[in-house]
């Protein structure tokens, strides 16, 4: 689980960097990619581990 919480920090930080810098703005978009995959992976896997 801490490993999730720190993928979602670094990709949030991706995110806020990328907004910030008008030519990094797709550094931003994957950010927000990265952070939903993540989200979803760490759903998937709490599940499965409590079956």
């Amino acid at each position: 689980m801490q490993i999730i919480i720190v993928l979602l920090v670094i990709w949030a930080i991706l995110s806020i960097v990328g907004f910030a810098l008008k030519g990094l703005l797709w550094l931003g978009i994957i950010g927000i990619v990265l952070i939903i995959g993540t989200i979803v992976f760490g759903a998937i896997r709490r599940a499965a581990s409590k079956r």
